[in-house]
Order: C-alpha cells, then sequence, then structure tokens
C-alpha cells in the first residue's frame, strides 16, 4: 500500500459523487440495490464518525422513468423538465433509505451562480457546516431545472467551456473544497483511468495514481462521456486535478463494486487516485495568505479569550472598532486594542453593518439593520486564529 493510500485512512470528512451509470442501469432504469448498498456503506461511514457529502447525479434519468419517456430526451426543454420530477423521486429515495439505517439527510440544490458569488458561496459553506455539526449527511445536486449547463450537451461528456459541472463532477471537486473536505471519491461506471480507451484497446492498464498537473493534462486528451451522463472521464480528471491542487485526496473508481467507498478510504488500490498537491486545508490557506485583507475588526479582551480558549465564532458584542471598508465574503484581520494581528476570516457583513453592529448583543442585529442574517460577524469555520 502506497503512503498516499495510507492516509486516506485520516479521511474525517469526505465527499462521495454518484454518477448516472451508478445511480441507473443504462441511464434510465433505477439501480435500487446498488444504491441501497452504496446508502448502507455511507451509513456506516456515517455512524463511525466520518462526516459524509453525498453529491448524486440521476435526477433527469429518474424524471425520464417517471414520465415513461424510454429514451433519454434530446430536447433540452424536455430534460428540464424530466430533472423537476427526478429530482423529487431521487430525494425521497435516499431520505427513506438514510432514514431506515437511522442517518437524517438534507437537500442542497446548487446552480453555477451559487458557487461563483462570494456571498452565496459564503452563505453555502455555513449551511453545510451546521448541517454536518448536527450530524445530517447533506445530498447535493445541480440544480437542472434551472441550471441548464449540465445538461445543455451530455454528448461530448464535457462542459464546453460553458463552466457546467459536467454530471456533478466539477459540483463535487468545489463543494470538497468550499466544505474542506479531506477526500473527495468520484463513483462511476468505470474503475479509473486507464493507459488507453479500454473501449478500442482491451488491455488498457489501470493507473493506479496520478499526481494534480497529470490529471490536468491527461483530462485534455482521454475520450469524453456516454449515453445517459454528462461526466467523463475528462470531466473526472478535471474535477480531480481542481480538488487535488486545493489539498484533497482523490479517487475515481467503480461504483458498482460493494463497499466501495469503505475500501477506498481504508488505502484498497480501487480506481485512481490523485493524492492532494499540498496539505494544508486549501480553505484555510485562502484565508490565512491567500487573499488580501480588506480591513480588520478590532477586537475586546473578552472576544480574545473566547476566540482563543473556546474557539467560539466573533460575535458583535466583542468588536469595538471597524477598519476599513469590505463587502460580506471578504477577508478582514481580527485586531486586539494594541494592533496586534491575531487571526483573519470571512466576514459575514460588510463594513457599514459591521461598524453599526459593533458591540451590540446578537438579539439587537435585526432591530439595527432590519433584518436578522448571522449571529456572528465571523463564523469559527471560516475563521484563521493565530496561524499566519
Amino acid at each position: 500500500m502506497s503512503q498516499a493510500r495510507k492516509a486516506l485512512a485520516a479521511t474525517r470528512r469526505v465527499v462521495v459523487k454518484l454518477g448516472t451509470h451508478v445511480v441507473t442501469h443504462g441511464g434510465t432504469e433505477l439501480a435500487l440495490g446498488r444504491l441501497h448498498g452504496i446508502v448502507e456503506d455511507l451509513a456506516v461511514l456515517h455512524r463511525g464518525g466520518t462526516q459524509v457529502l453525498l453529491v448524486s447525479s440521476g435526477s433527469v434519468a429518474l424524471g425520464v422513468r417517471a414520465l415513461g419517456r424510454g429514451a433519454y430526451p434530446a430536447s433540452l426543454g424536455m430534460r428540464q423538465a424530466c430533472a423537476a420530477v427526478g429530482q423529487g423521486k431521487l430525494m425521497e429515495l435516499y431520505t427513506r433509505a438514510f432514514e431506515q439505517l437511522g442517518v437524517t439527510t438534507a437537500q442542497v440544490l446548487l446552480t453555477q451562480g451559487d458557487l461563483a458569488d462570494r456571498e452565496r458561496a459564503l452563505c453555502l459553506r455555513t449551511t453545510l457546516m451546521r448541517l454536518l455539526q448536527l450530524g445530517v449527511l447533506p445530498i447535493l445536486n445541480e440544480n437542472d431545472s434551472v441550471s441548464v449547463r449540465e445538461i445543455m450537451d451530455r454528448s461530448t461528456g464535457t462542459s464546453q467551456g460553458t463552466g457546467g459541472f459536467g454530471d456533478n463532477d466539477g459540483l463535487s471537486a468545489r463543494v470538497a473544497v468550499a466544505a474542506d473536505a479531506d477526500a473527495l471519491v468520484l463513483l462511476s461506471n468505470v474503475d479509473g483511468l486507464r493507459s488507453a480507451d479500454p473501449r478500442e484497446d482491451p488491455s488498457a492498464r489501470r493507473i493506479p495514481e496520478l499526481d494534480a498537473q497529470q490529471a490536468a493534462a491527461r483530462s485534455q486528451t482521454v475520450a469524453g462521456g456516454s449515453s445517459g451522463g454528462t461526466g467523463g472521464m475528462a470531466s473526472k480528471l478535471e474535477a480531480a486535478a481542481e480538488a487535488a491542487g486545493a489539498g484533497l485526496a482523490v479517487v475515481i473508481a467503480d461504483g458498482h463494486l460493494p463497499r466501495v467507498t469503505s475500501r477506498v478510504l481504508a488505502g484498497e488500490d480501487l480506481g485512481t487516485l490523485v493524492p492532494p498537491a499540498v496539505r494544508r486545508s486549501a480553505r484555510r490557506r485562502q484565508i490565512a495568505v491567500g487573499r488580501a485583507h480588506r480591513g480588520a475588526l478590532v477586537v475586546n479582551d473578552g472576544a480574545i479569550e473566547a476566540l482563543r480558549d473556546r474557539k467560539a465564532s466573533l460575535l458583535p458584542v466583542g468588536v469595538t472598532r471597524v477598519d476599513g471598508s469590505f463587502d460580506c465574503g471578504d477577508v478582514v484581520e481580527i485586531h486586539d486594542g494594541h494592533g496586534r494581528v491575531h487571526g483573519r476570516g470571512l466576514v459575514n457583513y460588510d463594513a457599514a453593518a459591521c461598524r453599526a453592529l459593533a458591540g451590540r448583543r446578537s438579539d439587537e442585529i435585526a432591530a439595527v439593520l432590519g433584518t436578522r442574517g448571522y449571529d456572528a460577524l465571523v463564523t469559527r469555520d471560516n475563521l484563521v486564529w493565530e496561524d499566519l
């Protein structure tokens, strides 16, 4: 077992992505037995203390079946309609299956804009962190009924430069980075990257490991997707390169194998592993040194103690002064009264709102701003403390 494989055993938070050909047989018929096996495997991980986020394709395929369409629809409008019908059925399946195993789930639907917009991405991250803290297993999918880019052209297996998530491959990578996951497992109907196209060369060997740069390079040369799904090996390698470059381990593996996620995290030589290019959390690195700060929140000694000793979030009552001009989601420094920098964080309000809230209790936020958003100016999940 390689050191990179052994390191997977330390995974505490994992994003697992199921492609269309894992969720279904042939893109339309629900693979119920396989899905229940995957759910049981993820439930075992969840109960064992591993935080699991599930990104699942399949809403269009389930909608096709529910509407009796037979074949995958060629019309974009029909695909959107099928997605709208199928998403509820997909979530119902997961909710019931996980509930029977004592696991509570939550549905999170995303569009490209949610992860591109700083404020919405911050809201998403906060939501995911709260769900995980509550012991909930989030289930995510692109909202295909309103976001058409993923399902625009399924014939190539790529986003065609539109910024789509590619059968949720890119979505799973960006969610994994946003959620500070340790690992991303991409499950499909292939057992990883091969040395050649196995449809043309049956002797093509599985490539057990390659680095992020190699994954990015290979994504430009491999073949695309197949019927019923939009994410071929190219989109998986792109996602793997993105996530590994941000500090996650990524494994592309065969979702048809029993207990595949548990086996991958145990270090078994399955699929293709792309080890993390960096070891430190990408989010923490980005907060600490990756982006210029736009301002500072000066805090009192009580706030310093709470942040340092109790790992608390920064509440407005502890803030004595606000310096600079910044927007929601910008990086701000945390200073004490003597000007010493103690940390950095992603701020939940803009500078004007922070000034209005400085020194106030959280239950006064609605009276001051006219609406109540976050109780904290900087939540602990988005704070790097004395680690610059």
